[in-house]
């Protein structure tokens, strides 16, 4: 029988979310971006960002969290998820800042093969535990218009469209995002 849990992310887990984030984005992402974009994303890269989010966080409140599943003989990370204060990066265009008590998802991932057993809600959970300690009331997250797994997944735990919309722009191509909000007393 495999245990699922969530514990903060260590300097050492940071090439195996960069991994998961490379993987993750070359399955899940397949039809969003064009092949040469994903195939050139460089997993070293991606470490180095990781271990500087986990080591340097520009505050307190900013998490790194680590989903891992473990069965009688392996330990495995299968998933992660970063946020903390909603800053630029959570605007849409021309959006002023959004208030101090709003925490912002940069990241949530489960390596696909890993899907649907739990690990999402977990990571989730232990998201909202640490924003309702930290003093946030409310949370946002951007998500692709046509990734339809994570609008269900969000949907089915709160999380509504607050209207504000972005394109991503992927090597001249226009990748539609929608952003999602909850209100953390009802989370």
């Amino acid at each position: 029988m495999a245990l699922g849990f969530v514990r903060p992310a260590r300097p050492e887990d940071a090439s195996e979310i960069a991994r998961i984030q490379l993987s993750t984005w070359r399955t899940a992402y397949r039809r969003m971006f064009p092949a040469h974009v994903l195939a050139n994303l460089d997993e070293d890269y991606l470490a180095r960002g990781w271990t500087e989010a986990i080591t340097a966080a520009p505050s307190p409140r900013h998490r790194v969290l680590i989903a891992v599943e473990q069965s009688e003989s392996t330990t495995t990370v299968v998933g992660f998820a970063a946020s903390g204060p909603a800053d630029e990066q959570a605007l849409a265009p021309e959006e002023p800042p959004l208030p101090d008590g709003v925490a912002a998802v940069t990241d949530l991932l489960i390596e696909p093969r890993w899907g649907r057993r739990g690990h999402g809600s977990r990571l989730l959970a232990a998201a909202v535990d640490n924003w309702r300690d930290d003093g946030f009331s409310t949370a946002v997250a951007w998500v692709y218009e046509s990734d339809e797994v994570m609008r269900k997944f969000l949907g089915s735990t709160g999380w509504e469209p607050d209207g504000a919309g972005r394109a991503l722009d992927v090597d001249d191509m226009l990748v539609p995002q929608l952003r999602l909000h909850v209100a953390l007393n009802e989370a």
